[in-house]
């Protein structure tokens, strides 16, 4: 099943003189990396007679939350659409991860992993896209290469490299996810009062990480969706330098109510009750001003900057966006800064 909501089969292809077959996720840091790659190969030869076909072979059920940590969305045929639709992907992207039987029949090991078939639809390369997640480092072109080779009927040269990537999720991995979920529901949760001035400190953000501040009450019959959503984003992003801070501006005397319902979320992040009734100063020590039942959402960088905020209800995977185009690259997936910021439109 593509994206497009129809059945693809081998046949819907068969005038192509070279079909490209790659495996690519969206939760996959070094997948979002090759991702202009692949986009610049469906680009430069989707003229010349070659057909390229994504499918993302994870099921979501089998991936961690804390493997999650790179992406604003899961790997479920719903987040690819999402996807799609976001970084504007105009090849054909199908979904396998509900039996994952053309994954294991390909042998697909991680995302990415490319299949390069000719004209009689016989195997000619397989493996990485090129040599270095870092585009600037790539010294060597393996899948171009190959496509120019059977483009101009010639012998592929390399027809083997090793696939890098993130492992393909099996279904079989669904339990390690049951039991990451068993170690959360016993993290312990709590709630701190905080006065005006905690609020100010908390607001200038002189951490080291990227903190989401969301303001809340226990009378805001919308907020059940979305603290849940926070709270999912927080275990996706808590190995790195990222915070949540959940405040709850209900009158003080109502702690227990306050303590039930990050419980019932297994709320483990830093919480907070303001020790005030007046609304007028908390709001002054964040500067920010909403309606009364209602939320507040805040990104906050390390040097006090807000790059996003949002009363009440928000798009949690535009949230997710501003906190990861904000996070430095690390030594590990080099290019993730750009890839976000891409997706934001700030670059």
């Amino acid at each position: 099943m593509g994206i497009d909501d129809k059945t693809h089969s081998l046949s819907d292809y068969s005038s192509a003189k070279v079909l490209a077959i790659v495996f690519e996720s969206d939760h996959c840091p070094v997948s979002e990396n090759y991702e202009t790659r692949i986009r610049a190969i469906y680009d430069d030869y989707k003229s010349k007679g070659v057909q390229l076909v994504a499918i993302n072979p994870n099921n979501p059920s089998a991936v961690r939350l804390n493997e999650l940590g790179y992406t604003d969305l899961t790997d479920s045929f719903a987040d690819m659409k999402l996807r799609a639709a976001n970084r504007h992907m105009d090849w054909p992207f199908l979904y396998d991860g509900e039996t994952q039987g053309l994954a294991t029949k390909f042998g697909a090991s991680a995302t990415p992993h490319i299949f390069i078939f000719d004209q009689d639809r016989k195997l000619r390369y397989e493996g990485r896209i090129d040599d270095n997640q870092t585009k600037s480092l790539v010294k060597s072109n393996d899948a171009r290469n190959a496509i120019d080779a059977l483009l101009s009927d010639r012998e592929v040269a390399v027809t083997h490299t090793p696939a890098f990537g993130c492992s393909t999720k099996w279904l079989s991995k669904a339990g390690d996810v049951q039991a990451e979920w068993e170690k959360i529901k016993a993290e312990p949760v709590k709630v701190d009062i905080a006065s005006v001035e905690d609020l100010k400190k908390l607001r200038s953000n002189g951490t080291s990480k990227i903190t989401v501040v969301h303001f809340w009450t226990t009378s805001c019959k919308d907020c059940g969706t979305t603290f849940h959503d926070l709270e999912t984003t927080y275990r996706m992003y808590r190995l790195r330098d990222f915070n949540l801070v959940a405040v709850s501006v209900d009158d003080p005397a109502k702690k227990d109510a306050v303590l039930k319902t990050l419980q019932e979320e297994y709320a483990s992040n830093l919480n907070y009750q303001v020790d005030t009734k007046n609304m007028k100063l908390v709001e002054e020590a964040v500067g920010a001003k909403w309606r009364p039942g209602s939320s507040y959402t805040m990104v906050i960088l390390p040097d006090g900057k807000v790059v996003y905020q949002k009363e009440g209800k928000f798009d949690i995977h535009e949230m997710r966006r501003a906190v990861l185009a904000n996070m430095p690259d690390g030594r590990a997936y080099a290019g993730q800064h750009e890839y976000w910021s891409e997706s934001m439109g700030t670059k």
